[in-house]
């Protein structure tokens, strides 16, 4: 392990147990590490007595080591690495790694080069205690060889055979138990017109693995064998990845004498394998430690889980920064037990450019429930119902983060009685309430004293009670959004000498307030604005420009039409389709609200995207409106 400054300079980190705090802080950069959880793995969970005051040592020390480079702080019972998370290897390897996923294969070869590339040996090999090597270089470790085995398959779907076949002879010597490099390695020298070698290597790992563990080779190593002894190079994609149909399911050729062939059914797509229930399933993402408030919202969603017949989707809907994924994944935790076959967890990225395909997690789930790769169907309804066929009679989870759309979700949907996805999203997901019955439960912002408690848990009770008032001010100015309110408090944890007071009055400034409520990894309530926004229609996101330039939170329908110059029933209907992605909220008929924020980031883009002509032209026609109808109704 090595901390390296931009210069590429070594810092002399020294020996002993600081390199398994530094590990830990590193690997969960930018979380709340507790305490506790240093201990137990810094000493194998058989700590001394003066245990916490040494991690209090090691802390101070890398404070001073990471002084003008990284931020350490404490943060609760715990400290926490603030960094950019695309400066520690392990978090850029983990980026390459998912982003390979959606790219085209030679994209996705040249990623996952660049992030096997990173690695230098074991992970965490120089840092003392078992405990956390098992922890998180184990982890690491099947990481590394999942996206040695993706290579792999890219590279056969790219008929690069003699390429892959000379990697594989390197991975094999350093994982030489691994049965589905070794098939893989089979697969390639069939493919390469080398049968003799593929069976050489077959003979050596059975026997490596009888004498080594005593055991006979398993399903991969046995189907690679069989493919071989059949003979033929055969359509190499087919034995690397997935199948672009199912053979066994094509109706036999027509005869040559026969007239045109006339129209056959096809059977859809049947997986001869039967796989046994997989490993307990638990992907969700760890809860966060500080979390508070947000009752009503939670016992709506139990009151759904006790209902009988309870429905199937229940879609957390709310403006971005609202904290959906937060709650989704508390609530989850907090009932894993009503769902002992486990938890599957997705980040649909549905408002991102490009968002994730339904057919890209269909294969991830489907792997994850044991199906092997050769058996997952390229079609989506067929991946879909070979899906849900997988989770009739069990008891799961489904969590579906950040969907754009029904179409994105529906296909991830189980129907098993024992089932239940969760799907969070900017966008209300009317067709899945409609169409799928999924019940809807609107997040919005935190109560006032839900907002103090945040704010205190992440500073502490002391400074948020010793300046009351500015609190007070701080969470409005925020919007009592949770992430407008942690970013707050990460800029008031890395400057202690800030005053509640000082950070309230900045935000007070409307030009800078979202520049200030911004983190340096594109994360922000700006950032999260552009994502909504840009997601509106070209006539939505005209009418959320123009309503830019109305002074006050409440705007009326004819307000809007009379700025945007458009008819009534048409300005409706963008309004609905704001409302939709919550940038408006309607409180009565007629009658739109929208939040502090909101209305400073309309007024940023009407200024930035609209000339100056229009915006005064709509405001002339704004103040004949008022003067015609003595003002709006709510200013």
């Amino acid at each position: 392990m090595e901390i390296e400054t931009d210069q590429g300079l070594s810092l002399a980190l020294g020996a002993g147990r600081i390199r398994t705090v530094a590990a830990l802080l590193i690997s969960e950069v930018n979380q709340a590490v507790p305490v506790n959880r240093l201990i137990d793995l810094a000493w194998d969970g058989d700590p001394p007595a003066r245990a916490r005051g040494v991690i209090h040592n090691h802390v101070h020390r890398l404070r001073q080591l990471l002084a003008g480079h990284a931020e350490l702080s404490t943060r609760g019972q715990g400290y926490v690495l603030l960094a950019d998370p695309g400066s520690v290897d392990v978090h850029r390897f983990r980026s390459l790694v998912t982003g390979a996923r959606d790219a085209e294969p030679r994209v996705t070869v040249s990623m996952l080069r660049q992030a096997l590339g990173l690695w230098r040996g074991e992970a965490l090999a120089d840092v003392p205690g078992e405990r956390v090597r098992k922890t998180l270089g184990t982890g690491l470790s099947q990481a590394r060889l999942a996206a040695l085995q993706e290579l792999g398959g890219r590279l056969m779907l790219l008929g690069r055979y003699g390429e892959l076949v000379t990697e594989l002879a390197g991975w094999i010597v350093e994982h030489p138990l691994h049965e589905e490099l070794t098939a893989l390695l089979m697969r390639a020298l069939q493919a390469n017109g080398r049968q003799a070698e593929a069976l050489d290597h077959y003979h050596r790992a059975r026997r490596h693995l009888k004498d080594q563990l005593g055991i006979d080779p398993g399903p991969a190593l046995s189907a690679a064998y069989l493919a071989v002894l059949g003979g033929g190079r055969g359509p190499a994609p087919a034995a690397a990845g997935r199948p672009k149909s199912a053979a066994r399911n094509r109706a036999p050729a027509a005869p040559a004498h026969a007239g045109p062939e006339p129209e056959r059914y096809v059977a859809p797509y049947v997986c001869d394998h039967r796989p046994g229930p997989p490993p307990r399933l638990a992907q969700l993402p760890p809860a966060v430690a500080d979390f508070c408030g947000r009752d009503r919202e939670l016992a709506v969603l139990d009151q759904y889980l006790e209902r009988v017949p309870r429905p199937a989707c229940l879609v957390l809907a709310g403006t971005g920064g609202a904290g959906k994924t937060t709650l989704a994944v508390q609530w989850a935790h907090r009932h894993k037990a009503e769902f002992p076959d486990g938890q599957l967890f997705a980040d649909l990225r549905g408002f991102e450019r490009p968002p994730m395909r339904p057919g890209t997690v269909l294969t991830a789930f489907l792997r994850a429930l044991g199906v092997p790769e050769a058996e997952i169907p390229e079609s989506v309804p067929e991946a879909s119902a070979l899906y849900r066929s997988l989770l009739a009679g069990r008891r799961m989870l489904v969590l579906l983060d950040n969907a754009g759309t029904p179409e994105q979700a529906r296909p991830l949907l189980p129907v098993a009685s024992g089932c239940l996805a969760v799907v969070t999203s900017r966008r209300r997901l009317s067709g899945l309430v409609v169409r799928d019955g999924a019940a809807l439960v609107r997040v919005g912002p935190l109560t006032s004293q839900e907002s103090l408690e945040l704010l205190g848990n992440a500073l502490g009770r002391q400074r948020v009670e010793a300046d009351a008032a500015a609190a007070g001010a701080l969470v409005e100015r925020c919007d009592r959004l949770p992430l407008a309110l942690r970013i707050a408090a990460a800029r008031l944890m890395a400057h202690p000498e800030w005053s509640l007071a000082c950070w309230t009055k900045k935000l007070a400034d409307e030009r800078r307030r979202l520049q200030e409520l911004s983190a340096h990894d594109d994360l922000g309530v700006e950032a999260c604005l552009y994502l909504s926004y840009r997601a509106l229609s070209s006539a939505a996101a005209r009418l959320f420009r123009f309503l830019g330039l109305h002074p006050g939170p409440c705007v009326e329908v004819q307000d809007a039409g009379v700025l945007a110059g458009r008819d009534v029933e048409r300005t409706r209907r963008h309004l609905a389709e704001l409302c939709d992605a919550h940038l408006l909220e309607e409180h009565a008929e007629g009658h739109y609200v929208r939040s502090e924020m909101v209305r400073i980031y309309a007024a940023q883009r009407v200024e930035a995207e609209e000339p100056q002509s229009a915006r005064d032209q709509a405001v002339r026609r704004l103040l004949a409106h008022f003067a015609q109808h003595r003002g709006p109704s709510c200013r």
